[in-house]
């Protein structure tokens, strides 16, 4: 972990993080001031994770989502995200790789960790992301997907699978990766 007497990040921790998101060193550096300043224990609480979260969708529930994307990120399943998790976050949900952004989807869509997603699950996420959809947007919505249940629906139905079988990382990652239909279904992105 990173160096809390001197309040540098570690070698290790910057080396590994380069690796990992192509970020700069200078990047991470001021990223992990930053980082200090805001949480001085060096980690971030799901309660302040959803904090922080809510402020990109003022006009929307975020609460129920950002606890899911705060669990797919909490890889040592302590209840916090230290400085490289978070970092690891940020570069997955914003300059991440499709692939790789597919692989995190995964994880955020199984609720179980059993490293399969079931309907069930889907129908989970997919409300969660219907809460970040302002009520005026919603309106706009093609008829099938206008409410949680006809997007998971639609979504499941991109994977040809009965109402009680399950998808594996893989199918979910090359169901996707060349359908942007269905890539829409997993995710929102304000309109202004």
């Amino acid at each position: 972990m990173g160096n809390s007497k001197s309040g540098a990040v570690s070698k290790e921790i910057l080396e590994d993080l380069k690796l990992s998101t192509k970020f700069s060193e200078t990047e991470i550096v001021h990223w992990y001031e930053n980082f200090k300043k805001q949480c001085p224990s060096g980690r971030i609480t799901k309660e302040e994770f959803q904090n922080i979260y809510s402020k990109f969708f003022p006009e929307s529930d975020a609460n129920t989502y950002a606890q899911h994307v705060f669990r797919s990120f909490d890889t040592n399943d302590d209840g916090t995200l230290d400085f490289k998790e978070y970092i690891i976050a940020l570069h997955m949900t914003s300059t991440g790789k499709t692939t790789r952004k597919l692989e995190w989807a995964f994880s955020l869509f199984d609720v179980d960790k059993n490293g399969y997603i079931t309907k069930s699950e889907v129908k989970e996420i997919c409300a969660s992301i219907f809460k970040l959809i302002p009520k005026d947007e919603v309106d706009d919505l093609p008829d099938d997907e206008n409410t949680p249940e006809k997007r998971a629906e639609k979504l499941w139905k991109t994977f040809n699978k009965e109402d009680n079988d399950r998808i594996a990382e893989g199918e979910f990652v090359h169901g996707l990766l060349n359908n942007e239909e269905a890539l829409a279904l997993i995710q929102y992105e304000p309109m202004k």
